[in-house]
């Protein structure tokens, strides 16, 4: 019998903390398809996005290289092609090449080397979110007023389009049933982000569970996250709406579980399994109340921590991989698996390669934050079981992760762990220079804010949270309502 093409299947989700998941380890949500897909490949323990917040972690996806390399800095520098992505690199080779739903790049005119995009989601008239890139001083986003008012059950435009992009994919399979030439799907779901809103049906799974965060907010707290909290308004969750809020998020995380389902049956329905590889991802994680915080924007295991899972032909079958890996891994995969090569300045390396070697523990992963909320550059070096912090201007921070999984007994200004920081300082100095990429990264938001009237007009203006799906309008926030 003649062996099939290889397709890629590339499945991501939104804001989705790789803790709720029941492949993860997480024993309440119920997300039996995910898990079978986790059973049927291998899953990456200890998986990282390399920019906790979605556009420049989407251009890391993109172009497999880190955010300070490519100058995208936050959600108002969207990918529009340069440097050139996976997409294109197989759109040159004749591969077809296509996205359905979320891609959070500059607009659709863009070259970004897809053949086609199906009901995209871009970031807002192509210049995304201004006053994220207002950080001297930290601008007070009223908006994030509404992530603890915006909970519990019922249906979002979100939803909808969810629905939307899951059965644009389910139709785009079976449409290419009797494609001879091997393909690759990007299918991207914008649940669990927020609002956490979730269908009745979803939100009832959980209604009558006692959910709460565990992890205490940290006194005193560290200077860089102070201010972050003091910009992204949460004072508004009480004990109250934070159990409606998690109870939304476990139930938003059931209901992409079950569309994810459709398209995997559809794949295994139209016999396409066994020829496909599968990646599951999202692009960042979320908070989930730990610390008094919710959405994204940190170094913490909620928020930097993401799922990863691939299967397919050569990965293994139900394996746990320790060897940590991050979103900018996907692009050589994707690359590899279609039998082109990867250009070697590249940081990434395949993930089917490292499912097929020993554990690899000391392997270094690399992350950064620019955006919103941030007063100065992170920078995250996650080796071996350590994590390192290091914030411009500001004491670093240092993690036991054998010990201290939580993550709340902080090491950094321990002098007992002073040689440990020193090592881990230079390893990141390795990587870049924190302060000239905090330099340059503020130099170029500057540009952006005079482009759009000034300080005091972006702030003005406001921020409008969520990006809304296509054919519905932002709602700006400038004052407390």
């Amino acid at each position: 019998m003649e062996k099939k093409p290889v397709n890629q299947l590339i499945l991501m989700t939104d804001e989705h903390t790789r803790k709720v998941l029941g492949c993860y380890g997480n024993k309440i949500v119920k997300t039996p398809h995910i898990d079978r897909l986790a059973c049927e490949g291998t899953l990456f323990e200890n998986a990282y996005t390399n920019v906790p917040i979605c556009v420049p972690a989407r251009a890391s996806f993109a172009t497999g290289d880190y955010a300070h390399r490519s100058r995208h800095w936050d959600n108002a520098t969207p990918y529009f092609g340069t440097p050139p992505s996976w997409c294109s690199a197989l759109q040159d080779a004749g591969i077809t090449v296509g996205s359905i739903g979320k891609l959070h790049y500059r607009n659709a005119d863009d070259d970004v080397g897809l053949d086609f995009q199906k009901i995209p989601m871009h970031v807002v008239n192509g210049i995304g979110d201004v006053l994220g890139c207002v950080r001297e001083p930290l601008p007070r986003r009223w908006k994030a007023l509404s992530m603890a008012e915006d909970i519990g059950p019922g249906e979002t435009n979100y939803n909808k389009y969810d629905r939307q992009v899951a059965s644009e994919a389910v139709k785009w399979l079976k449409d290419t049933t009797n494609t001879t030439e091997p393909w690759v799907l990007f299918v991207s779901l914008v649940a669990p982000h927020f609002p956490l809103i979730a269908p009745p049906k979803f939100y009832e799974l959980y209604e009558n569970l006692q959910l709460m965060p565990s992890k205490p907010k940290p006194e005193p707290e560290h200077p860089w996250h102070e201010a972050m909290r003091n910009c992204q308004l949460m004072d508004n969750f009480t004990p109250e709406k934070t159990e409606i809020a998690l109870k939304s998020y476990y139930a938003l995380v059931s209901f992409i579980d079950e569309l994810i389902g459709n398209i995997l049956n559809t794949l295994k329905s139209l016999e396409l399994e066994e020829s496909t590889q599968i990646i599951y991802t999202s692009d960042h994680g979320d908070n989930i109340g730990e610390r008094n915080l919710w959405g994204k924007s940190n170094f913490y295991e909620e928020s930097i921590g993401i799922p990863l899972i691939i299967a397919g032909p050569n990965v293994p079958i139900g394996k746990v991989c320790q060897t940590p890996v991050s979103l900018v891994d996907i692009y050589p995969t994707i690359l590899e698996t279609a039998k082109l090569s990867v250009e070697p300045q590249k940081p990434g390396r395949s993930l089917s390669k490292i499912a097929n070697e020993p554990d690899e523990n000391d392997r270094m992963i690399f992350a950064e934050y620019h955006a919103m909320g941030s007063k100065s550059g992170g920078f995250m070096i996650r080796k071996g079981y350590w994590k390192y912090m290091h914030y411009v201007g500001m004491r670093p921070q240092l993690f036991d992760l054998e010990r201290d999984p939580d993550e709340v007994l902080d090491l950094g200004v321990d002098h007992e762990f002073a040689d440990v920081v020193k090592k881990l300082e230079a390893d990141l100095r390795l990587i870049c220079d924190p302060e000239t990429v905090d330099k340059t990264a503020k130099t170029d938001q500057a540009k952006i804010i005079e482009l759009n009237g000034g300080v005091e007009a972006v702030v003005k203006k406001g921020g409008f949270g969520a990006t809304p799906p296509p054919g519905v309008s932002p709602e700006y926030a400038s004052i407390k309502s």
